[in-house]
């Protein structure tokens, strides 16, 4: 049997830990009293509260200096990449199964809605050959330049529904990056060329694959809400010996000073795509 001592010891440690969370003869509560807790409870709402409103402080300062429409800080590189439509860099198709090159074809359709007609007949009928430079105004809404999807021709999906895709001749569509204030010099084309040692004839529309300078500057998202990048397809026109083979092509912006040899980034002012057509 337990003696009495043990037992007086076990009552004890019973009560030591009972009193650790809540001392009756004290009134302590986890070992402070109502008022330490009180007053330790009014620090940390102080000291957060500070906390909030110094955050708040500065991000009021930051909002302060951004504009709405052209950012302070920008980051991205200066000239323009390269980029193609259908949004894929392995086209491959059979081009007497028009399931495998629907997909191909749904894309261009979709990309070049807001290319109608329809919608670029509300954008200015701007002139040729040099920047469309814009002032400030009080609203900074700016024009857009009006770039009509008839003017792709055989590649604008109009008289052709399918893009070439049905007959082994596809159409590619590039445009260049946003960038805002971009204002290329020069006479911007684009030319692409197709590794192989017999060369596969190309028809690009615009005439001869021409970026028209009227498009720049861009003026930012916001101020230039309706913007469309001016675009240029590039017809492949492959033969019977080109089918069953994977052909690779690169696409260039040239006659301007767009950078497009940067080995570092392959889609700076070029892009490297590979396509094969299947009999």
């Amino acid at each position: 049997m337990a003696s009495t001592e043990d037992k007086a010891a076990s009552k004890e440690n019973t009560s030591s830990w009972k009193d650790s969370i809540y001392n009756p003869r004290t009134g302590e509560l986890l070992g402070r009293t109502a008022s330490s807790w009180a007053l330790i409870l009014l620090f940390y709402l102080v000291f957060y509260c500070f906390l909030a409103g110094m955050f708040a402080l500065t991000m009021w300062v930051m909002l302060l200096t951004l504009d709405d429409y052209v950012p302070r800080y920008r980051d991205r590189i200066p000239n323009p990449g390269l980029v193609i439509r259908p949004d894929s860099l392995d086209i491959s198709f059979n081009k007497s199964d028009p399931l495998k090159y629907a997909q191909y074809v749904k894309h261009l359709e979709s990309f070049l809605k807001s290319y109608d007609d329809i919608h670029q007949e509300k954008n200015e009928n701007c002139v040729p050959g040099s920047h469309y430079l814009q002032d400030d105004d009080e609203e900074m809404t700016k024009k857009v330049c009006r770039f009509k999807r008839s003017s792709l021709s055989r590649c604008s999906g109009l008289s052709d529904t399918n893009f070439g895709y049905h007959e082994g001749k596809p159409c590619i569509l590039l445009k260049m990056n946003r960038i805002i204030g971009l204002k290329p010099s020069g006479d911007p084309y684009i030319n692409c060329t197709i590794k192989k040692e017999n060369p596969i004839q190309m028809h690009y529309f615009p005439y001869e694959g021409r970026v028209d300078k009227m498009y720049f500057p861009y003026y930012g998202k916001k101020a230039h809400e309706n913007y469309v990048q001016p675009l240029v397809a590039v017809k492949l026109m492959l033969t019977k010996e080109d089918y069953n083979k994977e052909l690779t092509v690169e696409c260039r912006v040239e006659g301007s000073n767009l950078r497009n040899n940067d080995e570092r980034d392959k889609f700076l002012g070029r892009v490297t795509f590979r396509i094969k057509v299947v009999e």
